[in-house]
């Protein structure tokens, strides 16, 4: 065992005692740690919001939307229905099991590994938490070393505010995330991209220990015939702009007709000169890529295809440009691979069919748009294309309803949480059957004849 290894080894120990000890399965407890959370996000507003500014630029307001006031919503949502959640859940008993009462009883797992992801540092890593306090477990997080002043905030906030006997914070990058992986947990939950998720799964098969993997992919968007361009378009730049792109339901992609391209383009510049003025690389609304690295093949996947709107890239700041790629190389890395920044290629399609066809010949996605005003055309892609989430007509906005279960499906991912959905991932949902003792049915028991047999039947 690495020095590392024993060093979290003695993180664990206690917060598997607390767990045992049933410390963690306390409603009043799970609540309270919900409350303490909802206070460390209101009374450290600012420092949340400076810290990620200070780690890519990501405007205030931006931040404040989609991390803080989405934790907030989600811990809120969850505290109000944890009794609920926690109480049996009654099935039916079939004839066979009379005389009985069964029923489902949620349990707490135990200990469980959230490792977050850079492009939400806070909402990937606090988010997760709601549901798994929530269920009653104990928790270690590892926030994203590629947002070091994000990390070191929350590293130091969480044992102000959380129970140290139960929630604990491991900082640091690839070494410290190996070591973690080494130790036992009864759920792991892993953001990120997928050549990691097989990472985080192997180290997880040799506890057999459940994980949770939320990936990503390349999220179509399908601009249909009768499609309202204009409102398409502030949508799509919206939805890719927000976080400069950085987000693993962003429209990756569009479908669209050639006769519709040129319109549809036209009215994303225009949104994107309405949203951030004549220079969008400047505007203070607008976010820095993560780190040189990422920057770097970003700026690559420009050659990749003809520049529509866009294309400008500064070294120094880590920007680029909103960009809207058309004519693109469909062999490319800019086709193949989740491009997970300011770039939107624009793929011309005769119709539907053919823009279905085109999502269904690649991976699963994490999530699939359409812009339609038909009933018709509706159902065709909720029944065709299978995706983590669906989403009509906009981009992203479903991530702010806390009862629809997120996750992927393939390679964009395993396992689902925000609501009901999270509570029930970190449970394990107990199936118990409490027998009467009279009368008892003699029709179960050798030995056999052929009137038992007629009853069996009768009974099945």
């Amino acid at each position: 065992m690495t020095d590392l290894e024993t060093q979290y080894n003695q993180l664990i120990t206690p917060l598997r005692a607390a767990f045992q000890e049933g410390m963690t399965h306390d409603l009043a407890w799970r609540r309270g740690q919900l409350d303490a959370l909802e206070r460390l996000l209101e009374e450290n507003e600012q420092s949340i919001l400076d810290a990620m500014h200070r780690d890519f630029g990501k405007p205030p307001q931006e931040a404040f939307m989609a991390e803080v006031a989405f934790v907030i919503s989600e811990l809120r949502y969850a505290r109000r229905r944890i009794e609920r959640w926690s109480r049996r859940r009654p099935v039916d008993t079939p004839m066979v099991g009379q005389p009985g009462r069964s029923y489902v009883q949620p349990e707490p797992l135990g200990v469980v590994l959230i490792i977050g992801a850079w492009n939400y540092p806070v909402q990937l890593v606090l988010a997760p938490l709601i549901p798994a306090l929530a269920a009653g477990n104990a928790a270690i997080l590892k926030p994203s070393e590629l947002t070091p002043h994000t990390s070191a905030l929350i590293a130091e906030l969480v044992p102000r505010y959380l129970d140290r006997k139960a929630v604990a914070v491991v900082e640091g990058g690839v070494p410290e995330t190996s070591a973690l992986l080494k130790l036992r947990f009864d759920h792991i939950f892993y953001t990120g991209g997928a050549a990691v998720g097989k990472i985080v799964m192997q180290a997880a098969a040799e506890h057999l220990t459940p994980v949770t993997l939320e990936l990503g992919g390349k999220s179509p968007a399908i601009i249909d015939r009768d499609a309202d361009l204009k409102s398409a378009a502030r949508r799509l730049v919206w939805g890719k702009t927000l976080n400069a792109g950085q987000t693993c339901v962003a429209p990756d992609y569009v479908l669209i007709s050639a006769d519709q391209r040129d319109e549809l383009i036209e009215h994303m510049r225009a949104c994107l000169e309405d949203m951030f003025g004549a220079d969008v690389i400047d505007s203070a609304d607008y976010a820095s890529i993560v780190n040189q690295r990422h920057f770097e093949r970003l700026s690559g996947l420009l050659q990749h295809g003809r520049v529509a709107i866009g294309g400008r890239v500064d070294h120094e700041r880590q920007r680029i440009e909103p960009t809207v790629l058309v004519d693109v190389d469909q062999d490319s890395e800019l086709m193949q691979e989740e491009i997970f920044g300011p770039l939107l290629p624009v793929i011309e399609v005769p119709d539907l069919d053919r823009a279905i066809g085109y999502v269904r010949s690649g991976d699963k996605p994490l999530s699939a748009y359409l812009f339609t005003k038909s009933d018709a055309s509706k159902q065709r892609f909720l029944s065709e294309i299978t995706a983590g989430s669906a989403c009509i007509n906009d981009v992203i906005i479903f991530m702010s309803v806390p009862e629809l279960p997120f996750g992927g499906v393939g390679m964009s991912g395993m396992g689902q949480y925000h609501g009901k959905a999270g509570f029930d991932l970190f449970s394990h949902l107990k199936s118990v059957m409490q027998r009467g003792r009279w009368p008892e049915v003699n029709v179960r028991f050798a030995p056999y004849s052929a009137f038992k047999m007629k009853l069996l039947k009768l009974l099945g």
